[in-house]
């Protein structure tokens, strides 16, 4: 028998508990393990075996035995948190379990109780509430409007902020505002309808028409801010990579005493017509150094849409590099 190929195999014990989390069958435990961190894994008993690559192995059973001891603890942890953890320690083998679960938070807004997936979001959250200003970029489906909207909805129930406006830049990407029938209202609700849809998934339809009418949530095109001082409130400016720079500059010099805010924004999705600069790429040069102001950055592998977003936003990334190599 030809030993030489075998590759290193390590054991552990776990709890049934553990077990149960770790390895239960709905939650394609044994799948996770196999996929990210690329060994195989085999269950005796209470025994689990890991089979791969030296490091692989090592990497793995590090996680494991971290997850085993604060489950022993009695350390409340989802089938949910568990896909994180693994993700992300995968992606790190120097970050702890325990630095994931310090800082994992949950916020309870309206109805509903969020949970950030993923150390990025986890980060987001923690630099929203720390900072007044937060600027979020990164690709569609990393979770920065939902987020942010969950945030505000957070900090006007607990009676933080005395309103919430929601505003986003009415850019004609390839389609004309002027063929859209109605008013002007109506003709840019369209550009607003992600931010409605948040709302609406956080607090039942009735309470946000309420708010809307008593214009405790307002929900407008940027042009409609020019002039206001907007104080005591919580303000997201969404699809910023659609700004100038000087709506920019007029946007954040709009912002008032106890006010929190956050600027999201995708800088591969521009729409601005040819030659314009997008005011949120000039933002993260000119206010980079400013104190109280936070940056987050997302990346594919933060997509929490459906499996098929990572991919496709990857396969576009290749063919633009791809593109931008030929052209030069």
């Amino acid at each position: 028998m030809d030993i030489t190929n075998k590759k290193p195999t390590k054991e552990i014990v776990l709890s049934e508990s553990s077990l149960r989390l770790l390895l239960d069958r709905e939650s394609e435990g044994i799948k996770i393990f196999k996929s990210l961190y690329n060994v195989d894994v085999f269950i005796r008993g209470d025994v689990l075996s890991i089979e791969g690559e030296e490091t692989s192995v090592n990497n793995a059973l590090n996680v494991i035995e971290q997850l085993d001891f604060f489950i022993k603890k009695g350390c409340d942890l989802k089938k949910e948190d568990l896909r994180h953890i693994l993700r992300e320690c995968s992606k790190d083998e120097n970050l702890e379990v325990k630095d994931y679960l310090n800082r994992r938070l949950e916020i309870k807004a309206g109805r509903k109780i969020v949970a950030p997936k993923g150390l990025n979001q986890i980060n987001y959250l923690h630099s929203i509430l720390k900072n007044d200003l937060t600027f979020s970029i990164g690709p569609a489906g990393t979770g920065k409007t939902f987020l942010a909207v969950t945030m505000a909805v957070n900090f006007l129930i607990e009676k933080k902020v005395s309103r919430i406006i929601l505003t986003r830049p009415a850019v004609e990407a390839g389609e004309k505002l002027g063929f859209l029938p109605g008013d002007m209202q109506e003709k840019v609700n369209p550009y607003l309808r992600p931010l409605y849809d948040a709302l609406y998934h956080l607090l039942d339809f009735e309470r946000v028409q309420k708010f809307i009418e008593k214009e405790i949530i307002e929900i407008a095109p940027l042009a409609f801010m020019r002039g206001r001082t907007l104080s005591d409130s919580f303000i997201i400016l969404d699809e910023a990579q659609n700004t100038t720079y000087e709506q920019m500059k007029m946007f954040l010099t709009r912002i008032g005493l106890n006010s929190k805010v956050v600027v999201t924004g995708d800088i591969t999705q521009i729409d601005l017509p040819y030659g314009k600069k997008s005011g949120l790429v000039e933002a993260t040069q000119i206010l980079k150094d400013v104190r109280g102001i936070a940056f987050c950055y997302f990346n594919e592998g933060d997509v929490v849409r459906h499996s098929l977003v990572q991919l496709i936003i990857n396969a576009y990334k290749r063919y633009e590099e791809e593109k931008t190599e030929d052209e030069e």
